[in-house]
């Protein structure tokens, strides 16, 4: 690569010009994915598929547009003390004094957090693929006013959305045992 000789200026390098197969490309692309331009009045100006002063515009037709289905609203985070909407009063105490009993409990005494996470995590998928309602969690009440890793971190892997929906309610039960929690699974749709 030569450098120009000093006191010289290099000439500017030229642009490569859009043609009108990748302007119609790029056309297909923004219409399918639903690009809208924060700006409108500044994207006509830097829009590569904009006309050209001395072009015509090319006489593609635009793609068809999808209708693109609207995403469902994301479900509020569960707490172990507060009753979730969708759940009549009766089933929340149920759940919350202990009297639904779990078919089935994962104990996570003396696992590690990563090990404990994917624990909860096939645990929970499988409890429900098995049609189960009610399971119980032991994670213990950890050491210190803070309490355990475990019982800390909980909460925050059962609202992740993979499980999130999985799940209807969870409640520590009998008397507010927080080394425990008993989760009450939604029926799973055929």
């Amino acid at each position: 690569m030569s450098r120009p000789p000093r006191g010289r200026i290099p000439p500017a390098r030229r642009r490569r010009a859009v043609t009108a197969e990748e302007e119609a490309l790029w056309r297909a692309f923004v219409a399918r994915a639903g690009i809208v331009p924060i700006r409108p009045e500044e994207a006509a100006a830097t829009d590569p598929t904009t006309e050209r002063v001395g072009e015509p515009a090319p006489a593609a037709s635009p793609p068809p547009q999808r209708a693109v289905p609207p995403l469902p609203p994301p479900l509020p985070d569960l707490s172990p003390t507060v009753m979730p909407a969708g759940l009549d009063r009766r089933r929340w105490e149920d759940l919350r004094r202990g009297r639904l009993r779990p078919e089935r409990t994962l104990d996570l005494h003396g696992k590690r957090a990563a090990e404990a996470h994917a624990e909860v995590r096939a645990f929970v998928l499988a409890a429900h693929a098995a049609g189960l309602r009610c399971i119980a969690i032991v994670t213990g009440k950890g050491a210190g006013e803070a309490g355990g890793v475990l019982r800390r971190e909980l909460p925050h892997w059962l609202n992740a959305p993979e499980l999130r929906g999985l799940i209807l309610a969870l409640a520590h039960p009998q008397g507010g045992n927080v080394g425990a929690v008993h989760l009450l699974l939604r029926r799973r749709r055929v």
